[in-house]
């Protein structure tokens, strides 16, 4: 049953254009917060996977390593508002909310790519450029996501799962 875009989403095999279907043009949606040129567009996402290896040590040779399966999964978006542009300046305030929230959230680009569930595990904002009242023409921020981890699912719909949160 479809109860959610991120549903809609994975049931299309994890493309849909969301920019085409909602009518708007966003880079990623995470959750309810949208990331957009018109607010805090990004500038810049790194993705790291981890792999876990344990040494097995061995009499008289090397040790060996035996995978144990996928680790963490970390992405961080970085960018800059501009707040007297666009978008205002609540907006990293809204991001914190929405991690307050304290549920995975599902990140969805643009383009309708279905990441899977994630959390907000850091949110950092640095201002700049002060008007006399104290109020910030620049914030550069700084988000941490991490993958949820999903239970897998036994069979087919096992490897449908794994196929789809390959992307």
């Amino acid at each position: 049953m479809i109860k959610s875009i991120g549903d809609l989403s994975k049931a299309a095999g994890g493309k849909l254009n969301l920019n085409a279907m909602l009518g708007v043009n966003m880079m990623m949606i995470l959750g309810a917060y949208r990331f957009c040129i018109g607010n805090a567009a990004y500038q810049s996402l790194a993705r790291t996977t981890e792999y876990n290896w344990e040494e097995q040590k061995r009499l008289l040779g090397e040790p060996a390593l035996q995978f144990m399966g996928a680790g963490a999964e970390t992405i961080t978006l970085e960018g800059v508002i501009y707040p007297q542009f666009k978008g205002g300046l609540r907006q990293v305030s809204l991001m914190r909310a929405e991690a307050g929230f304290g549920i995975p959230l599902m990140l969805i680009s643009g383009n309708g790519m279905a990441f899977g569930r994630w959390c907000i595990t850091q949110v950092n904002e640095t201002q700049t450029f002060f008007l006399k009242d104290g109020t910030a023409r620049k914030i550069a921020f700084s988000l941490t996501l991490k993958k949820y981890g999903e239970e897998k699912k036994a069979g087919a719909l096992g490897v449908v799962q794994q196929l789809v949160g390959a992307f």
